[in-house]
């Protein structure tokens, strides 16, 4: 008779107690998953949790009001902080100039190398619109992030036969964790979804934070990006999570410092209010503008007098977003910090020379426009901008690091809330809507097979594109001012349970033209 034998146990992540991690073992994830960052990690979840709980329910209580009629404005009750006389603490030396930033993904790896060797001033490695949250890319991704800081990220591509690793000088590293309002379902704290930026700043702050100080960060950092708010008080969330951090760390309060993307319309109300409470950890703000036509989008879902054109005439030409701009600039620059410009998302056209120049020369005046109205950097989604956008700022600038100082961005003082909340004007057309779905269903099935940053008709798409698609075409159709009959039509069909017979059976009433006096005519 065989011997029995008993299988080894299979390996798993050496958890603390109350922590449950879900996701595949690798053992280069474990060496991101440690006992001691997963109990860091646990430690801001069970702080900051019930402070979440009610920022993400206030939210839903903001946009109830908006569905009854209000409109969003600045606070009275906070009016001493945007009239008072105060300033966010000095811009740190290593991040004086930012003229050029360029974003990407945490992973994949070959990406953050070239993004880091790009010539740009800054690089953001994206663990939010730009990346899939599959486990494997955001393990991925902190382990990339950790070898980058460490300065020995390293790339084989066999295919090409080529190595990829960092020059002697790079782009100073921001990261931007994900939302307050994502979870992360492969790890459990207490029998609860972690909550996904907690997990993306705790492991990458905890194994980082003292090799990014004595090295890029010349004694501050590490540095973030922060996206998707809509209110102060969830800016006062992230400054607890600061703090809480240099305290465990035992390094100097205000060392970590973050750039807040003001990508949503209520944020741009509650700036002042923002960057008052980040105040010892404010690195400025940014205007996320692909999310902020987004935001217009869902603030005003129930006002159909505030439908957007056309996604690619809702410009900064068009007068709310302009407003927006210039006030960001303004409230950045009275308060000490950078005003930091929008994506360009233009790619580089191989195969159509006299295409490619005409988008380089859209991005020229894209950025000649951000930086003559004070703007003190910008970003950009590929390498090959970089030159063109470095070209148009470093001549504008003229040897400054920024315009912090200056007198750049004064036409934000006179900007009024009914300037922010203009209606957009332009066409609705069916080339639109086509686009936006063309758009919606390609991105997100990059998104679903693991890609976050995806190359769509010339343009580098994050998840803010797709999201204008989804909510633009929403809007449209529930206004009922853009409804075809065709659309209306085959949309039903295509999406009811049972198969119709015939298209043009259903059509076939509407076509029907009987002469007075004759019955309806019913199939």
């Amino acid at each position: 008779m065989a011997a029995s034998t008993t299988a080894a146990p299979a390996p798993c992540y050496d958890a603390p107690e109350g922590v449950d991690v879900r996701g595949r073992y690798d053992r280069e994830f474990a060496g991101i998953l440690t006992r001691d960052a997963l109990a860091f990690v646990a430690g801001l979840q069970r702080e900051f949790r019930g402070a979440v709980r009610y920022a993400m329910e206030q939210r839903r209580e903001a946009q109830r009001r908006y569905d009854t009629g209000e409109l969003p404005r600045f606070d009275p009750a906070t009016r001493l902080v945007r009239d008072g006389d105060w300033a966010c603490a000095p811009v740190p030396p290593g991040v004086g100039d930012r003229t050029v930033e360029i974003t990407g993904p945490a992973e994949p790896r070959k990406m953050v190398i070239n993004a880091l060797n790009s010539g740009a001033k800054v690089f953001m490695a994206d663990f939010e619109d730009a990346l899939s949250p599959t486990w494997e890319n955001l393990m991925h991704g902190q382990v990339n992030l950790r070898d980058a800081v460490a300065g020995t990220i390293t790339f084989r591509d066999a295919a090409r036969g080529r190595e990829y690793k960092l020059n002697d000088r790079t782009a100073k590293l921001f990261v931007r964790p994900r939302g307050w309002h994502l979870p992360e379902a492969h790890i459990l704290i207490d029998g609860e979804l972690a909550i996904g930026c907690l997990v993306d700043f705790g492991l990458y702050f905890f194994h980082n934070h003292a090799a990014f100080r004595a090295g890029q960060g010349a004694g501050f950092g590490p540095f973030f990006y922060l996206p998707k708010m809509e209110h102060s008080r969830e800016a006062r969330i992230w400054n607890g999570v600061f703090q809480r951090a240099e305290k465990a760390a035992g390094i100097e309060p205000g060392s970590i410092r973050a750039t807040v993307l003001v990508e949503t319309l209520p944020a741009v109300f509650q700036m002042n209010e923002i960057l008052h409470e980040l105040r010892e950890h404010s690195a400025g703000l940014n205007c996320g503008r692909w999310d902020y036509i987004f935001s217009y989008v869902k603030t005003f879902r129930a006002h159909p007098d505030r439908l957007l054109p056309d996604r690619a005439l809702v410009g900064m030409a068009q007068h709310f977003m302009r407003s927006y701009s210039h006030l960001l600039i303004h409230t950045c620059h009275r308060r000490g910090v950078h005003a930091m410009g929008g994506m360009a998302a233009q790619i580089p056209i191989k195969d159509d020379a006299a295409a490619n120049d005409a988008a380089l020369e859209l991005v020229r005046k894209d950025k000649l426009r951000e930086v003559r109205a004070g703007h003190d950097g910008t970003w950009a989604a590929h390498p090959g901008l970089i030159p063109a956008i470095r070209e148009v700022f470093e001549g504008h600038l003229g040897g400054r690091p920024n315009q912090i100082g200056d007198a750049a961005g004064h036409e934000g003082a006179g900007v009024k809330e009914e300037d922010l909340i203009q209606p957009p004007r332009g066409a609705r057309t069916v080339d639109g809507l086509r686009l936006n779905v063309r758009v919606g269903v390609q991105y997100l099935a990059a998104w679903l097979a693991g890609s976050g940053s995806v190359p769509l008709y010339n343009l580098m798409e994050d998840a803010a594109t797709a999201e204008i698609s989804r909510v633009q075409n929403w809007q449209w159709l529930h206004a009922g001012r853009w409804t075809p009959a065709a659309w209306r039509i085959f949309s039903r069909q295509c999406t009811a349970p049972e198969l119709d017979d015939f298209l043009t059976l259903d059509a076939y009433n509407l076509i029907v033209a009987h002469h007075p006096g004759a019955s309806p005519c019913k199939l």
